[in-house]
């Protein structure tokens, strides 16, 4: 036992008082908003300004005023996300610079192109000239009969047709103009269209297995759910690479023949594996804890600034205890895959080559976990948290939207421990051998045959 802990004594501290260990902890919660939360603030704050030009063909041209209204104002919008008609051709013709950016920070400087008794044909190779001497982005053409005829399309040409956020904007706001150009055509007055199409909103409210009714989900609900499948992948995928390259390692320096005189192959695998863990444990506690302190702050900030409502989402207890056994059974199951390839390979390059089926099953998981979280308590949900390489994910998804019978929780937990014990007694079979073969990779028939020498 003292062999033991000093092996687990040596991995824990030598990997916290490590560099890269602080580092980590600092710029792991900083890579995550960077990479989930970044992009979205680029979309929404860097947007570009497109020149479109518009060719309606409706009579009287009934389209062109509020579309460019719509398009160069921006959020000039009656309470319904509808845009204001008012009237219904331009007051000035020509260009109109946009002054306010849209939701996703664009801006459009729109043109009026009329036909003036031209074909459509010569008008479009005018324009398609002016795109190809960078005076135009692109152009809208409108149907004459877009306000009667509900088949007809819109067509949209452009420099950067790939552009989706500069498309899906024009086929927004064409879509509220010809509708409620629509409404008014049919008789409606336009302050009843007003009435009639404030939206409605939705609340959530989880009732639990009792009946008991909670408190309103605003969104909280995914973000914990795939907070958490997504942090307990990314600890194991993290961690699993440090077990292999802590493997390699002592294999190229041959401190496992040394290792090996004075401790047993399973004494120091399991103590490897343990200190490891204890290390990740740490990590993703001082990240936890650094997230509720900054969470606390922020709500306490907006509510002294004023903004109410903001929902809490209320978690069962359960899911503090299953979140830690569910972590370790994962840890340990997919460490000691990679415990196992490193004890096979001689290179870490060899050993990122032969863990990628382990990564696989990985984002496998990560992949069930939608259907999951849409149906916790199918069938197909209940056998993939049942699976002990899906479990670490899948099951802690169904307990965060709907918590399943106890029974099941144990079964899984149960399968898993089996299977972890399984799988760690192989891999010191083969940690024991492969640790002390040099020059060449093992093949799996190879392995197979040092898991019964004796």
């Amino acid at each position: 036992m003292n062999k033991f802990l000093a092996v687990v004594k040596r991995e824990y501290i030598q990997r916290v008082r490590s560099k890269l260990f602080a580092v980590m902890t600092v710029l792991g919660p900083v890579m995550l908003v960077v990479f989930t939360v970044v992009p979205g603030l680029l979309i929404t704050k860097t947007g570009s300004r497109s020149r479109i030009a518009i060719i309606d063909q409706t009579s009287g041209a009934r389209l062109t005023g509020p579309l460019e209204r719509a398009l160069t104002e921006g959020q000039g919008e009656s309470d319904n996300g509808a845009p204001d008609i008012g009237e219904t051709l331009p007051s000035t013709p020509g260009v109109r610079a946009a002054r306010a950016a849209n939701s996703i920070g664009e801006t459009f400087a729109v043109e009026s192109v009329p036909i003036n008794g031209r074909s459509l044909d010569e008008v479009r190779q005018q324009l398609n000239v002016r795109i190809g001497r960078n005076e135009l982005d692109g152009y809208l053409v409108i149907p004459a009969d877009i306000l009667v005829d509900y088949k007809v399309r819109a067509t949209y040409y452009g420099r950067n047709v790939s552009d989706f956020f500069t498309a899906k904007q024009l086929e927004k706001y064409l879509n509220r103009v010809v509708g409620r150009l629509r409404l008014v055509d049919a008789g409606v007055r336009e302050e009843r269209i007003d009435e009639l199409s404030k939206p409605v909103s939705l609340a959530s409210i989880p009732v639990n297995a009792k009946g008991e009714e909670g408190t309103e989900d605003k969104g909280f609900g995914f973000g914990v759910v795939f907070g958490t499948g997504f942090a307990i992948y990314l600890t194991i995928l993290l961690y699993g690479q440090v077990v292999l390259g802590a493997v390699i390692e002592e294999k190229e320096t041959r401190i496992a023949e040394i290792l090996f005189s004075s401790v047993r192959s399973f004494q120091l695998l399991f103590g490897k594996l343990i200190g490891v863990s204890l290390v990740a444990l740490t990590q993703l506690g001082i990240w936890l804890l650094a997230f509720a302190l900054l969470s606390g702050a922020g709500i306490a900030w907006l509510a002294a600034n004023g903004v109410t409502g903001i929902g809490r989402l209320s978690l069962p207890p359960i899911f503090f205890i299953s979140f830690f056994l569910f972590f370790l059974f994962g840890y340990f199951l997919y460490a000691t895959f990679y415990a196992l390839v490193g004890s096979m390979v001689t290179t870490t390059q060899e050993g990122g080559q032969v863990a990628m089926p382990i990564i696989f099953l990985l984002v496998a998981a990560i992949y069930m976990a939608f259907p999951v979280m849409r149906n916790p308590n199918s069938a197909f949900s209940f056998w993939v948290s049942l699976i002990p390489f899906f479990a670490p994910i899948t099951m802690m998804v169904r307990i965060v939207t709907q918590t399943p019978p106890l029974w099941q929780i144990v079964l899984s937990l149960g399968f898993g421990l089996v299977t972890v014990t399984v799988v760690l007694w192989l891999a010191s079979r083969i940690y024991r051998v492969g640790m002390l073969m040099y020059g060449k990779k093992a093949t799996i028939p190879e392995a197979w045959r040092w898991v019964w020498q004796q």
